[in-house]
């Protein structure tokens, strides 16, 4: 069989952009997107993607160049996932929550030739464009969405910008041909990991990672054809764990809304029979803390991940009907590559032990080759749900690396593997669990504390809303826990830390305790606990003798 080799029928490229072309042909006539008043049916969508991408390439928009965007989970959000790439571009989704500073820094570093504009981040893109002093640093062209949902602007203010979206649209030729990729290995995202822990990196991932990613999501969630989902996850984060594209390729219909609140999700989800969702554990926090929830009239799935979910969220989001599935991934991954996979045996569980098993990150899907757990010198650990190691992976979904940072992506893929940088156990019926970032990792007395532990116990505090654990300095034992506490009613800090000695070891108790209004987040969800590392720092060492 030697002779039989790759030939142009049977090696073209993947890339998850013919979605869009298959879903106009099947679902044409069905609603692709529903957002307020506005709706577009499939066949709409494929031909504002084809037309947007021709003004693209009318603007001079090349193969390989980066296209950035700045905006909420709006239609041109949605759009601009297909109508980037039919270019050959390459598209960066930008956290609308950062500072001028910051965009200035990625929208520099990407070389962004254009960047679309969403009418509430008018401003902080006029700011961040002014920080580019350097000659060599060429300013992007700048196209504006406007949105009559938000406040309309003055002349003087869109001075600044070539053109608008829909006038990008109505510019374009419907016929356009999109440009395939001439390798599957050709990038077609670049994304700046979140920064919880470090400066943002642009990851950089290619068509056929994302065409492995987007099928992979769907089989692993058993999306249906034709599901009607919510937005309630930001597409700038790792975008919208693939389900752009995905959505696309069941023919679904995407519920579009540009900032969450309680009272609007419940609404939408009622009026429009949503069938799906994702979000990270803080958006189930928040859906079942607010006095504005009520139970669901029908079973709502919801996929979280981000961070690990304490087993009482999950609880509490499953007792008012929603479905719950978690998962695991990384921007690095484009998705989740890791699900906690649920047994029918599991059911006959009590509520509290199925939260429990469900708070695991799981098994790796099917894209993925492998998932483990190793130490120190690359061995793997026990399987005991003990034993502490880094999470280590391999799989179809991998990014190809760190943009213009050779070395940031030779330290983390390394001996054949990805190394995450999170830290986990692996029980013994092989589900993987989360237990901390390798940098969130409390080392008291020698002992090795998972912050993620001590949370998931302060979560089932009645009085406690949001909590969050890091390292404070002790002049006796090294490190000791500090929690980072939002409260949903009054209690005290001797009261909580009763509390932790009664559900856990006596050296993972808390010995400081913070009241904080709000605890600081990224725009995903995360709680940034680098800043709460450094507030803890900054309180200064426990002395001991001090308190004698």
């Amino acid at each position: 069989m030697e002779h039989l080799k790759p030939s142009p029928p049977n090696s073209s490229p993947l890339t998850p952009l013919g979605f869009l072309d298959r879903a106009a042909t099947v679902y044409g006539d069905t609603a692709s997107i529903i957002y307020n008043t506005t709706t577009y049916t499939w066949s709409q969508t494929h031909r504002r993607c084809l037309q947007l991408a021709s003004a693209l390439s009318s603007l001079h928009i090349r193969p390989g160049h980066v296209v950035s965007v700045i905006a909420p989970n709006t239609p041109a959000m949605y759009e601009l996932h297909f109508a980037v790439p039919f270019t050959g571009a390459i598209l960066n989704n930008i956290n609308t929550r950062l500072d001028a500073r910051t965009v200035s820094i990625l929208l520099r570093h990407a070389e962004s030739k254009l960047v679309f504009v969403d009418v509430a981040s008018r401003d902080l893109i006029l700011e961040a464009i002014s920080l580019f002093s350097s000659p060599q640093h060429q300013r992007p062209i700048l196209i504006l969405i406007e949105d009559n949902t938000v406040q309309s602007l003055t002349t003087s203010s869109t001075v600044e910008f070539q053109d608008t979206y829909e006038g990008l649209i109505n510019k374009g030729d419907s016929n356009f041909k999109w440009i395939h990729p001439n390798s599957e290995w050709d990038p077609i995202v670049l994304n700046y990991t979140s920064g919880t822990t470090s400066s943002p990196k642009g990851v950089v991932h290619s068509h056929r990672g994302t065409f492995i990613m987007t099928i992979d999501s769907l089989i692993d969630w058993s999306v249906p054809k034709q599901p009607v989902y919510l937005w309630t996850l930001p597409m700038f984060h790792a975008n919208g764990w693939s389900y752009p594209w995905g959505i696309a390729a069941v023919g679904g219909t995407n519920i579009c809304f540009r900032k969450i609140d309680v009272e609007t999700v419940f609404s939408l989800i009622n009026r429009h029979g949503v069938t799906h969702m994702c979000g990270a554990p803080v958006v189930l926090n928040m859906l079942t803390s607010s006095p504005e929830n009520k139970p669901l009239q029908k079973p709502v799935q919801i996929l979280t991940a981000g961070a690990p979910p304490p087993s009482a969220v999950l609880f509490r989001t499953e007792s008012l009907g929603f479905v719950v599935s978690h998962g695991y991934g990384l921007t690095e991954t484009g998705g989740l590559v890791v699900s906690c996979a649920w047994k029918g045996k599991w059911n006959r569980l009590p509520a509290t032990e199925r939260a429990q098993l469900k708070a695991r990150q799981g098994v790796r899907t099917l894209g993925m080759r492998e998932v483990d757990v190793v130490g120190p010198t690359g061995e793997r650990v026990k399987r005991d749900g003990k034993a502490l190691g880094e999470v280590v992976m391999k799989g179809g979904s991998v990014m190809l690396g760190y943009l213009k940072d050779p070395e940031g992506t030779w330290s983390c893929l390394k001996n054949g593997w990805f190394y995450t940088g999170d830290v986990g156990v692996m029980h013994e019926d092989g589900y993987l669990e989360i237990r901390d970032r390798s940098k969130d990792v409390i080392i008291s007395g020698g002992e090795n504390l998972s912050s993620v532990e001590v949370e998931s116990v302060l979560y089932g505090h009645p009085a406690v809303n949001e909590a969050a654990v890091v390292a404070r300095p002790d002049e006796f034992w090294g490190e000791t826990p500090c929690a980072f506490v939002s409260l949903k009613k009054k209690t005290t800090e001797k009261e909580i830390i009763e509390y932790c000695k009664k559900n856990m070891p006596r050296y993972m108790v808390p010995k400081t305790v913070v009241f904080k209004e709000e605890l600081p987040k990224t725009s995903t969800g995360k709680i940034q606990k680098f800043v709460l590392r450094q507030i803890a720092k900054e309180m200064g060492p426990i002395n001991h003798n001090s308190k004698m």
